[in-house]
């Protein structure tokens, strides 16, 4: 599982010129961009609609972002979380067809500027399975965990993560901070993760 701490180790300057080689229709600058990404995104969107349809919702998603991919203007920080908005994209769109109601975002009231995710907390998910520090992440409530899912899986800043999910960065930062919190805790008790985001995401965010 990437940690904030390796992503920023990312050769940020390579995925930005394989992104660029793939607009100028280079194949191998596609595959680099794809090898790059698919991993993360399929993760995220598992936690969102459930490992079932997770393959079927990445496929759309790399349809529309191939089909969209001359619009992009930015680096590969900011490719990483545009791919990140169609992947949510297209998830969200997948539970409306299915007759899932999607949450919409919580209360945002009083929200402080708190100190970024804890790495600690984040190295402590990568002494678990993957499997398992993904129901982990599945078990918060729907804000916090995609907040977690773009920081601490995605690599991405506060900025970017706030695009994704339409939220400003002092909102993403509180979510992603209370769910590393809450994730840390559960590692503490050894508790047994029960999910509430995805197919059980019905229920309002108590974040």
């Amino acid at each position: 599982m990437t940690t904030v701490r390796e992503a920023r180790k990312w050769d940020e300057a390579a995925l930005t010129h394989a992104v660029h080689a793939a607009q100028d229709g280079d194949e191998e600058g596609f595959r680099r961009v794809y090898r790059a990404l698919q991993p993360m995104l399929l993760r995220y969107v598992r936690t969102l609609v459930g490992g079932t349809d997770a393959e079927d919702v990445m496929s759309e998603a790399w349809l529309h972002i191939t089909r969209d991919l001359h619009t992009f203007r930015g680096n590969g920080e900011g490719f990483r979380a545009w791919a990140a908005k169609v992947a949510r994209n297209r998830a969200l769109d997948h539970l409306r067809r299915s007759g899932r109601r999607p949450l919409i975002g919580g209360d945002e009231s009083d929200l402080l500027e708190l100190p970024s995710i804890s790495d600690t907390a984040a190295e402590a998910l990568e002494a678990v399975s993957t499997d398992r520090a993904l129901a982990l992440i599945a078990s918060l409530p729907r804000e916090q965990g995609e907040a977690v899912l773009l920081r601490v899986v995605l690599g991405l800043d506060a900025k970017h993560a706030g695009r994704v999910l339409g939220k400003r960065p002092g909102a993403v930062r509180v979510c992603a901070y209370r769910g590393v919190r809450r994730l840390a805790e559960m590692l503490r008790a050894g508790r047994t993760p029960q999910p509430v985001m995805g197919r059980a995401a019905m229920r309002k965010d108590t974040a």
